[in-house]
């Protein structure tokens, strides 16, 4: 994120958003910890949050996340509303793989997006001085469509974790069954419903990839190659034909100079 296109001013503030959702995530995913012992970690890193928000005194787990964050919050006056989302959807996560819950339809899961991947969008929106409705909304449209498209992409990591992004509403749809999906049997009905995520992926990244044309200088570059990535992804992920319950398909150094081709030629009717 905060690479050689940010400015160097931003680039503190975009390193301390960047570690507070590194260690949420890491809190919340890594190590053989209990879920409990996960949710109690996350309450008290926002409990953390609230009180470098007010200058107010917290535990000191994490000085080297917060320190750098109360920074930004007090010189950006970044949304800690946004930063809160995060949190919640990461307990979210964490709620369903322990009790082996499915999203039910789709506006459950574009709502999990909405506080697991919009934030982090309108955070970088908000540190270039971009605030307008349409911008917003072009923002969550990408971030969403990246957090789909990175579902579509880890299904072979994710099932077996116990992690179930398909939602019932749309298996029923495509007839598909649990068992192939804990089994990785890609069956017929499974590719259909790869295929028609990957198409609502690519139409929410369509529908915000005019935003590229509204950011300054080089953020509008940054975020040319961070829609190009995830199209590119969406093109490999065809090329396996839909089958990534078997396969993770990623990116290879010659994906890096298409991506940068497209996102050159990437015109404002886009």
């Amino acid at each position: 994120m905060a690479s050689f296109l940010c400015p160097a001013h931003l680039r503190p503030a975009v390193a301390a958003i960047y570690w507070f959702a590194r260690t949420a995530d890491d809190l919340a995913d890594e190590g053989e910890v209990t879920a409990a012992q996960r949710l109690q970690d996350l309450a008290q890193l926002r409990s953390d949050l609230l009180a470098v928000e007010k200058g107010e005194p917290h535990s000191g787990r994490w000085p080297q996340v917060l320190g750098p964050l109360q920074g930004s919050l007090l010189r950006f006056k970044l949304p800690t509303a946004l930063l809160v989302d995060l949190l919640d959807a990461f307990v979210q996560d964490i709620e369903k793989t322990r009790d082996q819950t499915r999203y039910t339809d789709q506006a459950e899961l574009l709502d999990y997006c909405r506080r697991s991947a919009n934030p982090v969008g309108r955070l970088m929106l908000h540190l270039y001085g971009v605030d307008d409705p349409e911008s917003l909304q072009r923002s969550d449209a990408i971030c969403s469509a990246l957090q789909l498209i990175n579902f579509w992409q880890d299904l072979s990591r994710d099932i077996p974790r116990g992690r179930h992004y398909l939602t019932e509403q749309d298996c029923l749809a495509h007839g598909v069954r649990t068992e192939d999906l804990r089994a990785s049997h890609q069956t017929p009905q499974i590719t259909s419903l790869i295929t028609e995520q990957c198409q609502v992926a690519r139409s929410l990244m369509a529908h915000g990839a005019s935003l590229v044309h509204r950011l300054p200088g080089r953020a509008g570059w940054e975020l040319r190659m961070v829609v190009q990535g995830g199209l590119r992804i969406l093109d490999k992920i065809a090329a396996l034909d839909y089958a990534t319950l078997q396969t993770r398909p990623t990116l290879k150094p010659w994906d890096w100079v298409v991506m940068l081709w497209r996102a050159v030629r990437m015109r404002p009717s886009v």
